[in-house]
């Protein structure tokens, strides 16, 4: 049999000797597939897409969607924000209930990048009183059911007061149902769609009172098509932006949930096969700390071997049934694992290989990993 290192598929490297592993890898010309992929879903229109950087996180990807006309996007920490800024976005928004010194953290961002319109969430009035006077855009931010943040759909009343209160300063609303995720897309598409019959329920209620949203925000990655195909979203007086962020890299989850949309998984975790602890099993050097483990067990694929099975990680092991299909890899060879939620997986790395044609063409900082410094002023902007 071949080793590992000799197997072909999309994201074997020419020479790994030197690589530390477990190493993140990401390979710039699939993101650009990927974000046109994405943009053709949309009918060209980059206009549309208000993308979450939570998945992309590196700068220079982020400059990657920039450079095809995507100027909004969204994001969850202060550092997220500075990274969107930074990289010169055009609008950012901080898609998370930020209070006390997160909320002058933001603020105090807003004003250091001017050019970036700078907005966050709000769902109470205690929420809003923490930016008038300032140059923050606010949402108020829709509960579709997945009740994590956010007013409930059913108080369109209170969602209206809350418009009110907010004057100019409201931009729209905000509306994540990354709850809405079944295998079977009709069924997903149905029930995403009884949502957006709400949410433009909830339009009609600040249209008819004088607070028309501008802006309408909906759907992560396994929602964005349903969202696309509703005839209310499509047609509505107001901006209607979906926010898959997920479907820049692709992962085990986005790939099963858009089967036929012609993504591509464009992050790896290359690691090392370190031990044969029992028959037919191998173990490598990427646990939980390095590839996720939050969206279950198995937490990756092994590029190029569907017969492999991982088991269940530890800390900085992952054990692998070879299964029935193929020899075990012998000790120091290289496996590419698909992780099954790259997210996080990426936010577990300091620095990423970007590789072109099986060549690494340089080390990237995973700018927006983890979050700034506790105490506000001692951060690097």
């Amino acid at each position: 049999m071949k080793t590992m290192d000799e197997q072909t598929h999309p994201y074997s490297l020419r020479s790994t000797e030197n690589i530390l592993t477990p190493a993140l890898v990401v390979y710039p010309e699939l993101v650009d597939a990927n974000i046109r992929t994405t943009l053709r879903m949309m009918g060209g229109d980059p206009n549309r897409w208000r993308p979450h950087i939570k998945t992309a996180k590196i700068a220079s990807v982020i400059s990657q969607m920039i450079g095809h006309g995507i100027r909004s996007f969204k994001c969850s920490t202060t550092l997220e924000l500075v990274t969107a800024c930074e990289a010169d976005a055009d609008d950012v928004l901080l898609a998370f209930p930020v209070v006390g010194a997160n909320a002058r953290r933001t603020i105090d961002l807003a004003r250091k990048f001017p050019n970036s319109r700078v907005s966050v969430l709000i769902e109470s009035n205690e929420q809003a009183g923490s930016w008038p006077g300032t140059n923050v855009g606010i949402f108020i931010d829709v509960n579709p059911g997945m009740n994590r943040t956010g007013i409930s759909q059913e108080r369109a009343g209170d969602i209206c007061a809350l418009a009110k209160q907010l004057g100019k300063a409201f931009r729209g609303l905000h509306y994540y149902d990354g709850h809405v995720s079944a295998a079977d897309v009709a069924q997903r598409e149905r029930a995403a769609h009884e949502g957006y019959d709400r949410l433009i329920e909830i339009v009609r209620v600040l249209t008819a009172a004088g607070y028309a949203p501008d802006e309408v925000i909906t759907s992560g990655t396994p929602a964005a098509p349903c969202a696309l195909s509703h005839a209310g979203l499509r047609a509505g007086p107001f901006l209607h932006r979906i926010s898959p962020g997920t479907v820049v890299y692709n992962d085990m989850s986005s790939l099963a949930q858009l089967p036929d949309a012609g993504y591509t998984a464009a992050v790896v975790v290359l690691s090392t096969v370190v031990s044969h602890p029992a028959p037919n099993v191998f173990t490598c050097d990427a646990g939980h700390k390095s590839v996720s483990v939050d969206a279950g067990v198995p937490n990756c694929q092994i590029a190029g071997h569907p017969g492999f099975k991982p088991l269940k990680p530890s800390e900085e092991h992952l054990p692998i049934d070879a299964g029935a299909e193929e020899d075990v890899p012998p000790i120091g060879s290289k496996v590419y694992l698909i992780p099954r939620h790259v997210c996080p997986t990426v936010n577990n790395f300091d620095e990423a290989l970007m590789v072109v044609e099986g060549e690494i063409r340089g080390v990237e900082r995973v700018t927006a990993r983890g979050h700034e410094s506790p105490l506000i002023g001692s951060g690097r902007v």
